[in-house]
C-alpha cells in the first residue's frame, strides 16, 4: 500500500492530512473550490484510491479515467449521491462514506436555524446595525414561540431523532414522516404519521431525508399549500428535496412563514438569485457539520475508507457492502 497513488480533491484538516500523507503517496487538489471536471478526469488517471467531498460527481466516467486499478472511493461525507454507487458496485469498488459522526453536530446546527428563524435573529441584526433601534416597542419583531409547539420531522433517522431528542427540553410535540421507519421504544417521543397530516399540523417542518428519486423536489407547491400560513421549514438535508421555485413563491406571497436553509438548489446558491430578495428566509452556507471537532473526526473516517480499501481489507464505512460478497 505505500506506493499507492491516491488523489484528494480538497485539502484535510489535521490530523487526517499528515496520516495519509503519510501512508500512501497523495496528490491534493489545493484550491477552495472543487476541481473542474476535465481536472478531475485528468487528476484520477491511474490513482488506486479517491477521497471526495459531496460537491464531486463521481461517475462512470471518472471511474473509466482512473483506469482498472482504482480500488476504492471515499467519500467525506454521509450522503453519496454524488456518487453512483451503483456503477462503482458493478466495479467491484467498495464506497466509504461518514455515518454518524455528524449526528449531533447537525441536530444542533438544525435547531440554531429553527430558533433564529421564529425568533427573527438575523433580522434583528440587521435592524440593530442598520440604525433604526430607536427604543423597546412592543410590536417590534414579532416571532413565534417554540415551546409547546409542533415540529414536523420528514425523515426519522439518526439526525431526525437527535433533533426530537432536544424538542423535548421545548415540551414540543414532535410529529415525523418516514416510511421506511417502524416506531421502536427506544426512539425519542414522536408520532409517525402521513406527510400530508404532519404539513397540516407542524408550527416547524424540518427536513432530515436522503437524496434519491422518492425525495427530490418532495417539497414543493402542492406541499407548501398544505402548511399552516405561519409554518417555518428548516432543510438542513439536501437542496433538490426542495423545489427552489415553488418556494420562492411560498415565501414571497406568504403562503407560510419563513425558511431557514443550510442547503440549496442549486448550490451554492448565487448572489443573484431570486430567494435572496426576500425578509422572510435565512441561508447559511451548508455547513450544519462545520464543527471543528466533527470535520476533523469527518475526515478521519474517510482516511480509514480509504486505507483499508487499499489494503483490501473492508471498508469501516461501506456503502455497498456487497462488493465483498462477489
Amino acid at each position: 500500500m505505500s506506493q499507492a497513488k491516491v488523489f484528494i480533491t480538497r485539502q484535510l484538516p489535521e490530523p487526517a492530512h499528515s496520516r495519509l500523507k503519510e501512508a500512501v503517496q497523495t496528490e491534493i487538489w489545493p484550491h477552495q473550490l472543487p476541481p473542474e471536471r476535465t481536472t478531475l478526469l485528468e487528476k484520477v488517471a491511474g490513482k488506486e484510491g479517491l477521497l471526495c467531498l459531496l460537491t464531486d460527481p463521481i461517475d462512470g466516467e471518472v471511474m473509466d479515467a482512473a483506469g482498472p486499478q482504482l480500488e476504492v472511493i471515499s467519500n467525506c461525507a454521509v450522503g453519496v449521491d454524488n456518487i453512483d454507487v451503483q456503477e462503482a458496485t458493478a466495479r467491484g469498488i467498495p464506497v466509504g462514506n461518514t455515518p454518524g459522526i455528524l449526528t449531533e453536530t447537525t441536530a444542533d446546527f438544525t435547531f440554531a436555524l429553527l430558533m433564529a428563524a421564529a425568533r427573527r435573529v438575523p433580522e434583528g441584526d440587521q435592524h440593530v446595525r442598520a440604525g433604526k433601534w430607536q427604543t423597546w416597542g412592543l410590536t417590534l419583531l414579532l416571532g413565534q414561540d417554540i415551546a409547546e409547539a409542533t415540529l414536523g420531522l420528514v425523515g426519522f433517522g439518526r439526525i431526525g431523532k437527535a433533533v426530537a431528542r432536544r424538542a423535548a427540553g421545548f415540551n414540543m410535540r414532535v410529529l415525523y414522516y418516514d416510511p421506511e421507519h417502524e416506531p421502536h421504544p427506544d426512539d425519542p417521543p414522536a408520532q409517525k404519521v402521513t406527510l400530508k397530516e404532519l404539513l397540516s399540523q407542524s408550527d416547524f417542518v424540518s427536513l432530515h431525508t436522503p437524496l434519491n428519486q422518492d425525495t427530490y423536489h418532495l417539497m414543493g407547491a402542492e406541499e407548501f399549500a398544505q402548511m399552516k400560513p405561519e409554518a417555518i421549514l428548516v432543510n438542513t438535508a439536501r437542496g433538490p428535496v426542495v423545489d427552489s421555485q415553488a418556494l420562492y413563491l411560498a415565501l414571497k406571497e406568504r403562503q407560510i412563514g419563513g425558511a431557514a436553509l443550510d442547503v440549496t438548489d442549486p448550490e451554492p446558491l448565487p448572489a443573484v438569485h431570486p430567494l435572496l430578495t426576500l425578509d422572510n428566509l435565512i441561508v447559511t452556507p451548508h455547513i450544519a457539520s462545520a464543527s471543528r471537532a466533527t470535520r476533523g473526526k469527518m475526515a478521519q473516517m474517510a482516511v480509514d475508507n480509504l486505507l483499508a480499501g487499499l489494503n483490501g481489507t473492508p471498508l469501516p464505512n461501506c456503502v455497498n457492502p456487497q462488493v465483498y460478497r462477489t
